[in-house]
């Protein structure tokens, strides 16, 4: 098993995306730690590790709070004694809506969870993985992020960030043994997708 032992933190690990890569992290060894601000979901994840004999744990986190990312990492921290991986994964579609039709409060809530959240879950787990001498991070970025979509401008906005973010911390923190990368998944059938395919 490649994770034995080894405890990751997915966020958005309630539904889709999240939630398959929580199962297979688990499949693999893996003690998981399922953040979402999706309580009923997210305690559903934990259930399916659980019965297939795996080890989870599910913190209720809106990833654009500081203060959650910190109760995040200590209940973790407190749990397993360690972080290994974070799978930065939490994510909104946001509004669809031509550039000029676009409300500036759409705007600000959709970079609030997906880029800034990005960015918190980076800054947080970072120095745990220091002082351990290293570990993974992964962020979800989008086909998205390397290609333009009409009346997405916020989320493809935020998803370009991603990568620019994702590289920069790779740069600086390749040397302590920290790898930092990003996905760029396609249009997959998850929940959110559904939503913003109706």
């Amino acid at each position: 098993m490649r994770f034995a032992e080894k405890v990751a933190i997915v966020t958005g690990g309630a539904t889709g995306i999240g939630r398959a890569t929580a199962l297979a992290f688990a499949r693999e060894g893996a003690k998981v730690v399922i953040a979402d601000v999706n309580l009923a979901e997210g305690r559903e994840t934990v259930r399916l590790i659980r019965d297939r004999g795996g080890d989870a744990l599910f913190v209720p986190a809106d990833v654009s709070k500081s203060t959650d990312w910190a109760q995040l990492a200590d209940d973790t921290l407190r749990e397993y004694g360690r972080i290994d991986v974070l799978f930065n994964n939490a994510g909104i579609e946001g509004q669809s809506a031509p550039t000029a039709d676009y409300t500036e409060e759409a705007f600000d809530k959709l970079l609030a969870v997906n880029l800034k959240g990005v960015w918190l879950g980076m800054k947080t787990v970072i120095p745990h993985m220091l002082s351990r001498g290293g570990g993974a991070i992964i962020n979800t970025a989008s086909i998205l992020g390397l290609v333009g979509f009409a009346s997405a401008i916020a989320y493809t906005a935020s998803k370009h960030a991603i990568l620019g973010m994702t590289k920069v911390a790779a740069l600086e923190y390749s040397a302590q043994k920290i790898r930092i990368n990003a996905v760029c998944p396609g249009f997959i059938k998850t929940p959110m997708v559904e939503r913003g395919l109706k």
